[in-house]
């Protein structure tokens, strides 16, 4: 059964929050981070301002599933998680 946005964008903020909150993840995480946002900007009902905070998370998950120090990057981007996931929450 496919995922609906607003399942994407719960799985989405579950998994910023869990770095946020863990200082931590999983290449897979990442990858799964990939795969929500492109099927999010793919959908045509995606709030326009929303569309910015995924490019930035996009970019975000292909620096940190790239990086040999995944948790390093996930402590350097705590703010920004925090942030995203405040954006997330007000926007969707």
């Amino acid at each position: 059964m496919p995922l609906d946005y607003n399942d994407q964008m719960s799985i989405l903020k579950d998994i910023l929050s869990n770095h946020q909150s863990d200082c931590c993840g999983t290449v897979s995480e990442c990858e799964q981070i990939e795969r929500l946002i492109k099927s999010m900007l793919g959908n045509e009902t995606t709030n326009e301002q929303i569309k910015n905070t995924l490019y930035n998370i996009y970019d975000y998950s292909q620096n940190a599933k790239n990086t040999q120090h995944l948790d390093q990057h996930i402590q350097t981007n705590q703010q920004n998680l925090s942030q995203w996931v405040s954006e997330l929450d007000s926007l969707s």
